[in-house]
């Protein structure tokens, strides 16, 4: 459960919002918080994953969408050496990780 939801300042999210608060579907202290250069780091990620997956036509099914991106995120992470402590350099590792975080 998020305990902030950033937005830019549109005020259509304010108002949608407070419509699911009323409904319940949103716990009453979640807080919203109109900064703009704190969306700017989801906004940033979520065109490069937009890139990516833009020549597809969509997913049939959750199950493929999750999987889809969780492997973006990891073979991006990977190409940044984000995740080099898993791997040590070894490709071996790499393969490990990969497995790993696919359940296989």
């Amino acid at each position: 459960i998020p305990r902030f939801i950033n937005t830019d300042k549109a005020p259509a999210y304010g108002r949608a919002l407070a419509l699911l608060k009323r409904e319940g579907r949103c716990p009453s202290d979640v807080e919203h918080r109109q900064i703009k250069y704190r969306n700017n780091v989801i906004e940033c990620d979520h065109g490069k994953l937009k890139r990516i997956i833009g020549a597809t036509l969509g997913f049939k099914s959750m199950k493929t969408a999750y999987a889809t991106i969780k492997g973006i995120e990891v073979m991006r992470a990977l190409r940044k050496g984000q995740a080099s402590a898993f791997y040590y350099g070894d490709p071996l590792g790499e393969m490990r990780l990969v497995s790993r975080v696919f359940e296989m």
